[in-house]
């Protein structure tokens, strides 16, 4: 990362004019049907486990990225980068010099995936610029998702924003949970019985393990110890990651080998590759497990297709001593995205992501195109959602995947127009709303959590040195009486710095984002 932060700072200081009209075509090459410059650039996208994204043979040739250039008078050159491998390609792409006219990352500046690039001057302040360019950015977009994109007092990204940070869920199949007899579970016990219960019916995985515990971290919430990177807090006027309370670090360790022991969790659960996760769910073989609530509909379609009479819930997630739980709660940003340093007319990005938060860019991502997907009554829009998979599939790329600009928590036009779209809404406004946990974040990140990956955590993942005990204790390959040590394996392979840096950061106050319940 040193050598690619290196590498990223030379290349920003070099490069004449010229390079940079090589790099960036420009804005006036081509004329649209208006007879104004088409406004033509690069741009990379996260292909976000899409299965219309990453199994079309030409994004670039995809109807609707055509409609969304024609709308905006844009020709985009859209460049994935895979899910799977997004930190690395990234990376690549900042260390070879690669760089697209605007890039995406992830919910701030100095991500793991912006490799340093922000600060070695890769990206172009856009305060300026969104003043005379983007009054509608600034107007529809909190306060709270800018601070995020702020660095050194500038703001360099445009965010895609959340107004409720709670988007993870904890998912039953109502109908098994039905012909159990139970009520809806609440506790961490309840919740076992309820696996249980599953398990005589004959479900193949009561709960669904992920590898990594990536949507399958419902019982480290219940316990309040997610050893993420936004989950820091004050103990005895010290700031620690959560993970070293030891105590509820191995109630929930325990949780999971029980469900381990029992046959409640697939034996595989630490090698169950996403893919392989949302099959076995939508095959109908999972009872319990954890995704983001804006996926409900979808699945359920998706699920019926296999399983007629499958019926899901989100029900609130298991709590814990404390009386509470659920999952991390998400950042003020989802994705963001920069615009190259190089680019000729930053002027014209702007412009184009100003168009995303309009009500014509709002109504053409959530219903397509009018006489073709829709119709209109007066002012009332006739739209008949989607419920084969391939064309739910499609509605989300138009809907999550192209609308860059939006608050991402769900979609209100699409959902408000049926029952079950409502009752979804409902689950965020009341369900979620009252769950999840936060913890104190640093951002910029810790610099002493850049020098050793294998103690570093990322947003949603444990740092590879615990995964490898975590995984083990639950596999009754060691003790989880162990998880002491294992705290102190943590401090001496970098941990004692970085509770140091963590430290002298919070009493000055620098880049300190304090929870937000």
């Amino acid at each position: 990362m040193l050598t690619c932060l290196f590498a990223i700072s030379l290349l920003a200081g070099c490069g004449g004019k010229e390079e940079a009209k090589e790099q960036a075509p420009g804005t006036a090459e081509q004329q649209g049907e208006s007879g104004e410059a088409v406004t033509k650039f690069s741009i990379s996208l996260r292909t976000l486990n899409f299965g219309y994204v990453e199994q079309s043979p030409d994004i670039n040739a995809d109807k609707w990225v055509k409609r969304l250039e024609e709308l905006t008078n844009t020709d985009m050159d859209i460049r994935l980068v895979p899910h799977k491998e997004y930190e690395q390609k990234m990376a690549q792409m900042f260390a070879t010099n690669d760089i697209p006219d605007v890039v995406q990352g992830g919910g701030g500046t100095t991500g793991k995936e912006m490799a340093g690039s922000v600060e070695a001057g890769v990206f172009m302040p856009l305060d300026d610029l969104l003043k005379e360019y983007g009054p509608n950015l600034l107007k529809k977009i909190p306060q709270e998702a800018w601070n995020r994109m702020s660095y050194q007092g500038k703001i360099y990204g445009i965010p895609e924003w959340l107004g409720n940070p709670s988007r993870r869920a904890t998912w039953i199949r109502k109908d098994l949970l039905d012909k159990t007899g139970l009520p809806v579970p609440e506790t961490v016990d309840d919740y076992l019985n309820v696996m249980r219960a599953f398990k005589d019916l004959g479900v193949e995985n009561p709960y669904m393990g992920r590898q990594d515990f990536k949507y399958a971290d419902t019982f480290f919430g219940a316990y309040d110890v997610f050893p993420y990177l936004s989950q820091f807090e004050e103990v005895d006027g010290k700031i620690q990651p959560k993970f070293l309370d030891a105590d509820n670090m191995m109630k929930a360790l325990s949780t999971y080998k029980t469900m381990f022991d029992e046959g409640l969790i697939n034996k595989e659960f630490a090698t169950i590759n996403p893919t392989t996760f949302k099959n076995t769910i939508l095959a109908g073989k999972a009872g319990i497990w954890s995704m983001n609530a804006n996926e409900l509909i979808q699945w359920q379609t998706q699920l019926k297709e296999s399983v007629p009479e499958a019926e899901l819930a989100i029900i609130a997630s298991p709590v814990g001593p404390d009386g509470k739980g659920g999952y991390y709660l998400y950042g003020d940003v989802a994705r963001s995205y920069f615009i190259n340093a190089k680019y000729e007319h930053p002027e014209k990005i702007i412009q184009f992501f100003n168009w995303m938060v309009s009500d014509e860019a709002e109504q053409f991502f959530t219903f397509g195109v009018e006489g073709e997907d829709y119709t209109m009554d007066g002012d009332k829009i006739n739209y008949k959602q989607p419920t084969d998979v391939q064309a739910v599939d499609e509605e989300r790329y138009r809907q999550a995947f192209l609308w860059m600009v939006q608050d991402t928590t769900y979609n209100k036009g699409s959902l408000s127009l049926t029952e079950e779209g409502r009752n979804l809404m409902s689950v965020f406004d009341n369900t979620l709303a009252n769950e999840g946990r936060d913890g104190i974040e640093f951002d910029p990140r810790l610099e002493a959590l850049k020098k050793n990956p294998d103690i570093t955590p990322l947003s949603d993942t444990p740092p590879p040195l615990l995964i490898t005990h975590m995984v083990k204790m639950v596999y009754g390959q060691e003790p989880i009486e162990n998880w002491p040590k294992v705290i102190e394996e943590w401090k001496s392979k970098g941990g004692n710095d970085v509770l140091k840096e963590a430290n002298d950061r919070y009493q000055s106050k620098e880049g300190v984002f304090l929870p937000r319940k």
